[in-house]
C-alpha cells in the first residue's frame, strides 16, 4: 500500500472518529446512545469474528491478548459516556485524545523497537503541547469539577493507549474486522446495565435514531480504517496523524454546540497541524 494512501486512511479515520463522538456528545443518554451503536455493529461484525476465529492459529498468549484488549476496550466506552456527561467535546475530546497521543509513540518505540527522527520528536511535542493547551487545564482555575473530568478523560486515554498497542499484536493473527468484533462486544457487555436500566433508551431513539444508524457505522468504521492504516506503517507515525480529528471535535464544538472558544485556540490547532507535518514527512 502506498504511503499516501496510508495517509488518507489515517485522516480519514480521524473525521469519522470526530463526528461519531460529535454525535455522541449531543445524545440524550450517553450510554445508551453507545450501547445501542455497539449493539448494531457486534450483529453485523459477528460473522467477520467468527471467520476469524476459526482460521486462526489463537493459543494462550493469543487468549491473553484478546482478553487484554477487550478489557480496555470496555474501559474506554464506559469512561467515554462518564466524560461527555460531564465536559464539553471542545474539553473533553483534548484531554483523553491529548494523553492518548503522548503515550502511544513513546510506548511503542520501547515494544516496537520503531524510532523517531530528531524532528519527529519535535512534531510530537507540538502536536502534545497543542492538545493540551486546547484543553486549557493550565489556564482554568482547578475545582472538583475540572478535576474529575481530567481524571475521567485521562483514563479515556489511557485506555486507547492500551488497545492500541496491544491490537498492533493481535492484527498478527486476527483480520481488522474480526478484531473490531471484540470492540464491539466490549462496548455491548459494559454498557449493558446502564444503559437498559436508564430508562432512557426508547427515548434516545426515538429522538436520536438517524445518528445512531450513523454512528453505528463510524464508530467501528473509524478504527477500521486505522487499524487497516496500521498494518503497513509505524505506530509511531500514523497515531499522531489521527490526532487530527482534536481540531475537528473542537470546530464542531464552536460551531454547532456554540460551546465558548478563545482565540488562543485557533493557534494550538495551527502548532497541532505543524506537528502533524514534521512527523509525516520527516518524523
Amino acid at each position: 500500500m502506498s504511503e499516501t494512501l496510508v495517509w488518507l486512511l489515517v485522516i480519514a479515520s480521524a473525521v469519522t472518529h470526530a463526528i461519531w463522538n460529535f454525535y455522541t456528545k449531543k445524545s440524550v443518554h450517553k450510554s445508551s446512545f453507545l450501547w445501542s451503536i455497539q449493539t448494531i455493529a457486534s450483529l453485523v461484525f459477528m460473522p467477520f469474528f467468527i471467520s476469524d476465529v476459526l482460521a486462526a492459529k489463537i493459543g494462550v498468549q493469543e487468549i491473553i491478548l484478546l482478553i487484554i484488549t477487550f478489557v480496555f476496550q470496555g474501559m474506554y466506552v464506559t469512561l467515554l459516556s462518564k466524560a461527555y456527561q460531564i465536559g464539553e467535546i471542545s474539553q473533553v475530546y483534548p484531554f483523553m485524545r491529548g494523553s492518548a497521543a503522548l503515550l502511544i509513540p513513546v510506548i511503542s518505540i520501547f515494544l516496537y523497537d520503531e524510532k523517531l527522527t530528531t524532528l519527529g520528536w519535535a512534531g510530537l511535542i507540538l502536536i502534545v503541547s497543542g492538545l493540551f493547551g486546547l484543553s486549557e487545564i493550565f489556564s482554568v482555575r482547578v475545582n472538583r469539577k475540572l478535576l474529575q473530568t481530567f481524571l475521567i478523560t485521562f483514563g479515556v486515554g489511557l485506555s486507547i493507549t492500551g488497545y492500541t498497542i496491544v491490537d498492533k499484536s493481535i492484527l498478527d493473527f486476527m483480520s481488522p474486522l474480526g478484531l473490531l468484533q471484540i470492540y464491539n462486544i466490549a462496548g455491548f457487555i459494559f454498557l449493558s446495565r446502564p444503559a437498559l436500566c436508564s430508562g432512557k433508551l426508547k427515548q434516545e431513539w426515538k429522538v436520536n435514531w438517524r445518528t445512531i444508524m450513523i454512528g453505528a457505522a463510524m464508530a467501528p468504521g473509524s478504527y477500521l480504517l486505522f487499524l487497516i492504516a496500521m498494518k503497513y506503517a509505524p505506530l509511531s507515525h500514523i497515531s499522531p496523524i489521527r490526532e487530527f480529528s482534536i481540531v475537528i471535535g473542537c470546530f464542531l464544538g464552536f460551531v454547532v454546540l456554540k460551546e465558548k472558544q478563545a482565540l488562543i485556540r485557533i493557534v494550538y490547532a495551527l502548532v497541532i497541524t505543524t506537528g502533524i507535518t514534521l512527523i509525516s514527512f520527516w518524523g
